[in-house]
C-alpha cells in the first residue's frame, strides 16, 4: 500500500505493434523506450514531491519545489498522450463503421468524415512540434480537432482524447525526412483502431 512519503509508481504498458505498414519496428522501438523514460520520470517526480509534503517543505517561492510541479505536468502528459497514442494503433486496421456513432458524430461536426481527416491531416501538418488530437467536448458531445505543443500545453481541461497523433520528429524521422511528415500522417492514419477510438465517445452531459 502507498504511503504519505511512497505514491504508487506505474508500470510502463506494452503493446505489440510490429509490422506496421509506414511505421517500422525500429521506431516503435525506440518509441516505445521513449515512452518508458516518461513513465519513469513521472514516478521519480512524484516521489520527490511526496517527500517534500512529508517534510512539511513545500514552497511555492522554492525553485525546486516549482520546477518539480512543473515538469511533472510535461513528464505526465507525455506518459498518458503516447498510451493514447498506441493504444488507438492497431496491425489489423479497418475502415470506420459507417452509421456507428463517431462516424455519425464527425459528420456531424465537420460535414464528412473525409472533412474531419481534410482537417485533421492539416493540424498534424503545422509547422513544429507536438500533438494532433481530436477531442470531444463532453458538455455537448461536439468533436474539435486540436494542436497540443509540449504534451501539456494546448490541452482543453475536461475535453475527452478520441484520436490521438504523435507529430514530434522522433514518431517518424528513422522513416522520413523531416519534411515528409505527410507520409507519416498518412501511415498513422491507415493504422487506426476506430473500434478504440468509437469507445473512447462519452455521452453528453445532461443540460442543467
Amino acid at each position: 500500500m502507498a504511503t504519505e512519503t511512497s505514491p504508487v509508481a506505474y508500470t510502463p504498458k506494452k503493446w505489440n505493434l510490429s509490422g506496421l505498414q509506414g511505421i517500422s519496428d525500429k521506431t516503435l522501438e525506440v518509441h516505445f523506450g521513449l515512452y518508458e523514460g516518461y513513465v519513469k520520470n513521472t514516478n521519480l517526480l512524484r516521489e520527490q514531491i511526496a517527500e517534500m509534503r512529508a517534510k512539511g517543505t513545500q514552497a511555492g517561492a522554492d525553485p525546486k519545489f516549482a520546477e518539480l510541479v512543473r515538469r511533472l505536468g510535461f513528464e505526465y502528459n507525455g506518459m498518458r498522450l503516447h498510451e493514447l497514442y498506441f493504444d488507438n494503433l492497431t496491425t489489423k486496421p479497418k475502415e470506420i463503421a459507417k452509421g456507428g456513432r463517431l462516424y455519425g458524430a464527425l459528420a456531424s461536426t465537420f460535414g464528412s468524415v473525409e472533412q474531419w481527416r481534410k482537417e485533421f491531416t492539416a493540424v498534424g501538418g503545422m509547422r513544429g512540434v507536438g500533438w494532433a488530437i481530436l477531442y470531444q467536448d463532453p458538455r455537448n458531445g461536439e468533436l474539435s480537432n486540436h494542436w497540443i505543443t509540449l504534451h501539456e500545453e494546448g490541452n482543453v481541461a475536461g475535453f475527452n482524447p478520441i484520436l490521438v497523433m504523435d507529430v514530434w520528429e522522433h514518431a517518424f524521422v528513422l522513416d522520413y525526412k523531416p519534411a515528409e511528415r505527410s507520409k507519416y500522417i498518412e501511415a498513422f492514419l491507415m493504422h487506426v483502431d476506430w473500434d478504440q477510438c468509437e469507445a473512447r465517445l462519452k455521452d453528453a452531459a445532461p443540460s442543467s
